[in-house]
């Protein structure tokens, strides 16, 4: 599954000071990017703020096997105000998947929780990140930066034009990366998810909130008619994304479409997690959300070109995978569809193209 490339002295073997930064490593995606790395035989530390956007218990679930790795050190700390020279002191590459999700909450007086994790905690992060000497910065963003758009699918050079204040403070956070990629020389790397989903997704997203309704029997609320469309991205293929733009030699200031390829409306969904079940939904229609966009859907070419990144979970069998996690089953660590090698240094190894 792995070939061996040479990639250049900007980056060092493992055992030469080799270290990632991970940030919301207790969420959803940081765990399972964590734990990508960690499985390489990577030294990696990890930041969470345990903010109280959902149950600090569900974090605690996502670091119990992140704990059991010798290389892994865990940091409770806030970006907007801890010392993050200290922090970054000796690490080669940052992989910040932290924020304050949602796109619905963040209108109103939450819009300044948004502002200070998004903005603030990133802008620190890269100001902190290039004093440091860091090698690498890959940033989690979002295709809510794109909003509504008039014609699909969407490329990097789409105009951006978010459809909520979420994604208003993503896309800041975005350009903020290339500014010091291109003041300060720092390597940034932006990738916008399209709708990840996948085992440990956090409790307040739809899969998780319609796989428990129809496990437990309980009505299924859907906002809208359900026919948004949405391009649906399993949790491995980002992960496979992230360890790929941490470890290849790209443009600095970089912005990548990473989606799933799996275009369905959420009835659609619906249909799915029905017959994965085996029960028959309750579904109650409730009017549309502000600030959710209509449709999305992606084109990858520029991360296949520069990544040799393709998704490769299918819908059908992601949402499987998700299903068996809500029932009980969390033999999940990389059972997201990722077989690591046990060993590689930081640039010594490639997922196949």
């Amino acid at each position: 599954m792995f070939r061996q490339t040479r990639l250049g002295s900007q980056f060092e073997k493992r055992g030469v000071g080799v270290r990632y930064l991970v940030t919301g490593v207790a969420g959803f995606i940081g765990s399972h990017v964590a734990e990508a790395l960690l499985l390489q035989g990577n030294s990696v530390i990890g930041v969470d703020a345990f903010t109280d956007y959902y149950a600090r218990s569900v974090k605690e679930r996502n670091l119990q096997h992140l704990r059991t790795f010798p290389d892994f050190r865990w940091i409770e700390a806030d970006l907007r105000t801890a010392d993050l020279t200290a922090m970054l002191l000796g690490t080669s590459v940052v992989l910040h998947q932290a924020g304050q999700p949602g796109v619905r909450k963040s209108w109103g007086d939450q819009f300044i929780d948004y502002l200070g994790h998004n903005i603030v905690g990133t802008q620190r992060l890269l100001e902190a990140a290039q004093r440091a000497g860091v090698r690498r910065f890959v940033y989690a963003s979002s295709s809510s930066v794109y909003g509504n758009v008039a014609s699909f699918p969407t490329t990097e050079v789409t105009l951006p034009r978010p459809f909520s204040p979420y994604g208003v403070t993503k896309l800041a956070a975005e350009h903020l990366c290339g500014l010091y990629a291109e003041n300060w020389g720092l390597s940034t790397i932006a990738l916008r998810y399209f709708t990840v989903y996948g085992p440990r997704q956090r409790p307040d997203m739809a899969f998780h909130r319609f796989v428990a309704a129809a496990l437990s029997g309980q009505e299924i609320e859907v906002y809208g008619g359900g026919e948004q469309r949405r391009d649906f991205t399993y949790v491995g293929d980002v992960v496979r994304a992230n360890v790929l733009a941490a470890q290849l030699p790209l443009p600095s200031g970089s912005v990548l479409n990473i989606a799933g390829g799996s275009y369905a409306t959420v009835n659609m969904v619906l249909e799915h997690i029905a017959s994965l079940t085996g029960k028959r939904l309750r579904i109650r229609h409730a009017g549309p959300q502000a600030g959710d966009v209509q449709e999305t859907r992606a084109d990858c070419g520029l991360a296949r070109l520069l990544l040799g990144w393709n998704p490769t979970v299918e819908l059908s069998e992601g949402l499987a995978n998700q299903v068996r996690w809500q029932s009980g089953d969390r033999t999940d660590r990389l059972a997201v569809g990722l077989a690591l090698p046990t060993s590689a240094g930081l640039g010594n190894y490639a997922l196949d193209r």
